[in-house]
């Protein structure tokens, strides 16, 4: 019965320095959402003046790297907000 407690107290301390790491994890994720954000205006302005002189065609590599961005931002949000457990890049895969 005592082993039952003992594997009880180990979890909580796991789980207390898990949420410590999540909270490490989403300082650092917020700080890059922010920098991603700076750069998708500088890009949304880009693209804005290249359709304008260009015929309104847009750059397809502005508008991949848009999408990706897109995509990173959103897996960003889910893992800030607890919707998912699965971090965004530079820990995983980016999609």
């Amino acid at each position: 019965m005592a082993k039952d407690q003992d594997s009880g107290e180990i979890d909580v301390e796991t789980d207390l320095e898990n949420i410590w790491v999540r909270l490490l994890n989403v300082v650092i994720i917020a700080v890059l959402l922010s920098f991603a954000s700076t750069i998708l205006g500088v890009l949304t302005v880009a693209q804005f003046l290249i359709m304008l002189f260009n015929k309104r065609q847009p750059n397809d590599q502005l508008a991949e790297i848009g999408t990706t961005m897109g995509v990173w931002m959103a897996k960003a949000a889910r893992y800030q907000t607890g919707a998912s457990e699965v971090k965004p890049w530079p820990w995983t895969e980016l999609d």
